[in-house]
């Protein structure tokens, strides 16, 4: 069987595995702002798959990919019924760097748990620490149970990860008191440019905070020095004078597709090469090893060469 590669040299060795496709927070980047998101998305009539249906795709895309990192996402993961079980599978099919991206609200009697079961380290999303600008992000009120859910998986042994994302007008206020937060903990934290999806397709420009406006934000406070990129990664990082580090994905102001490596897995057995992309290709019921390839070659040619474009396709359908 050949090699799954691109003509840019790309594979796919991270699989990002959305587990549901609902959420207990409203994100306005993520859904349109609606009072009543909780009821439209009612967990009961969202399909979840359990970990005796994912695992077999996880552990045959393993097999022919040779993975090296999962990342569980939604919507919600913690919402996820069988998450633990499937923590616990991932790590038995020999998968060790097993991940998870959250926004934390079930966080703190979590944290645990996952570690426990084989969890390695999770990136939390919290995109202000002020109670009322957190409630204009989220539609949530309670900035202070992340919080808490935060300390506790420091305390549980994981390694955390702060994502903030930066709206124009909206939290960009917000970045310094943000990495004062992850400062003081002694964490990593990336601030992150509104992505062009669902909703926001063809609008995120009005709420754009650039990487390059962001980074003034930090210099008006702390040196800055810039680090080199890693191979693969969404972010570039900087370091202070004081030796702290945090980063910023700049999807729209430096995009890093040019050497991309993740694949996605939703909730129904799809997969997809790229966020920008809106045509599932399915998984379920392939037993075929050279159609499980021609699915894979079809994902990778859906990578963009050099730059997100974009979709319609919202976060909580294809995963965070």
């Amino acid at each position: 069987m050949h090699q799954i590669k691109d003509t840019y040299g790309r594979s796919f060795k991270t699989l990002r595995v959305s587990l549901l496709n609902s959420c207990n927070l409203g994100c306005v980047y993520c859904v349109a702002g609606d009072d009543n998101f909780l009821k439209k998305n009612n967990l009961s009539s969202t399909h979840q798959s359990g970990a005796q249906e994912l695992l077999p795709i996880i552990e045959r895309l393993h097999d022919v990919l040779h993975l090296e990192t999962i990342r569980l996402t939604g919507g919600e993961p913690l919402l996820y019924h069988d998450i633990i079980h499937l923590v616990e599978g991932i790590k038995a099919i020999g998968i060790n760097a097993i991940k998870l991206t959250t926004n934390g609200f079930l966080l703190q009697r979590m944290a645990g748990p996952l570690k426990d079961a084989g969890m390695q380290s999770i990136n939390v999303s919290l995109d202000s620490v002020d109670e009322d600008v957190f409630f204009l992000m989220s539609k949530r009120s309670n900035v202070q149970r992340i919080i808490n859910g935060i300390d506790e998986a420091i305390d549980a042994g994981l390694q955390v990860k702060i994502n903030s994302v930066i709206m124009k007008g909206i939290n960009d206020k917000q970045v310094l008191p943000l990495l004062q937060f992850a400062f003081e903990r002694n964490i990593s934290i990336r601030f992150l440019e509104v992505m062009a999806m669902g909703h926001l397709y063809q609008h995120a420009e009005k709420y754009l905070f650039t990487q390059q406006e962001i980074l003034n934000v930090i210099a008006e406070k702390y040196q800055l020095q810039h680090l080199k990129r890693s191979a693969s990664s969404t972010a570039n990082y900087w370091q202070t004078k004081q030796q702290n580090v945090f980063g910023i994905i700049a999807n729209e102001s430096e995009p890093f597709c040019h050497d991309c490596n993740r694949l996605r897995l939703d909730s129904s057995g799809n997969i997809y090469g790229c966020l920008s992309s809106n045509n599932p290709i399915p998984l379920t019921n392939i037993t075929d090893d050279n159609i499980l390839h021609e699915k894979l070659m079809q994902a990778l040619l859906q990578k963009q060469p050099a730059k997100f474009t974009g979709s319609a396709l919202s976060m909580l359908q294809i995963g965070g």
